[in-house]
């Protein structure tokens, strides 16, 4: 008898990994709800943020979830694209991205399930060192300019294409421009001084002057962009239809006069979470095909 028979035969193996073997990796799976989320912010606070909401998950579908995180935003994208991810959070331009990169696949592509509320009017805040004579971008022409992940909406593509309506050429007005990788180090960029100017998610912002985080007391916010739709709750191309209805209603379930739901939505800066659909992102799309980001 060969070694994979006999191992079966002897049950010596798991019923999961006997399936994983006869049948391939995904029954390994079945059971298991594989999340993550693009790198906007440090690994230890995006875990922080998640574990309430992934506890709450796991009582809602009946399976296991498991949070991995990712170092960078074209990871999540690809995790999607690969389905080793199931449910991912991501920014307005990672999905846009998400969805080209999927959308002639066999089922279809990667589908938006939720957002917040507070992503259909979305903002980005520019900020500067505390001491800084600077009182609008345009003071900033001449200096160093940090933006966050060059894949991020909020810390990049929106910013960027409010600054060439502006008649701000980033690559052409600022001595250098640097990508920090996320929204928190775009604060410590210019805290430090590092950066003569920067921007970033404007909720992440808020967040951090709340905290009484050290490297935001030494910055101010200049300019705020207008409005625009951002992050959102994707799941991958093919998932099952039953398991994204159950996702869709938990999120939708989740109210904040419930004390254990607010603790959790107070970690995702949300007062409530509505339904979305892909076409609230085509101004992301065209803004990013604008700026040359996309082809």
């Amino acid at each position: 008898m060969i070694p994979l028979l006999r191992l079966i035969a002897s049950r010596a193996l798991p019923l999961t990994l006997w399936l994983a073997l006869v049948f391939g990796t995904s029954a390994v799976f079945a059971d298991t709800l594989r999340v993550s989320a693009i790198p906007d912010e440090a690994p230890t606070e995006l875990q922080r943020k998640f574990k309430p909401l992934g506890d709450y998950l796991e009582k809602q579908t009946g399976l296991k979830v498991q949070f991995t995180p990712v170092s960078d935003y074209a990871a999540v994208v690809e995790g999607l694209a690969s389905k080793k991810i199931d449910l991912a959070w991501l920014g307005g331009f990672t999905f846009v991205q998400a969805k080209l990169r999927t959308h002639d696949m066999p089922g279809g592509g990667v589908t938006p399930i939720v957002q917040r509320a507070e992503d259909e009017k979305f903002t980005s805040k520019f900020i500067v060192p505390i001491g800084s004579a600077a009182k609008t971008v345009a003071d900033l022409k001449g200096g160093n300019f940090a933006f966050g992940s060059p894949s991020s909406t909020s810390g990049h593509l929106m910013p960027r294409h409010f600054l060439l309506k502006d008649g701000i050429d980033p690559d052409k007005d600022f001595k250098n421009i640097a990508f920090s990788g996320a929204h928190d180090a775009t604060v410590a960029f210019v805290a430090s001084g590092r950066a003569n100017g920067g921007v970033l998610n404007a909720s992440v912002m808020d967040k951090l002057v709340m905290k009484g985080d050290a490297n935001a007391k030494r910055v101010k916010v200049i300019a705020t962009t207008p409005p625009y739709y951002d992050y959102n709750w994707t799941v991958r191309p093919g998932l099952d239809s039953a398991l994204k209805k159950k996702l869709t209603d938990a999120f939708l379930r989740l109210d904040p006069a419930n004390p254990e739901h607010k603790a959790l939505m107070d970690l995702q800066r949300a007062s409530k979470f509505i339904a979305t659909q892909a076409e609230n992102y085509a101004g992301i799309e065209a803004a990013a095909r604008s700026a040359g980001l996309i082809k």
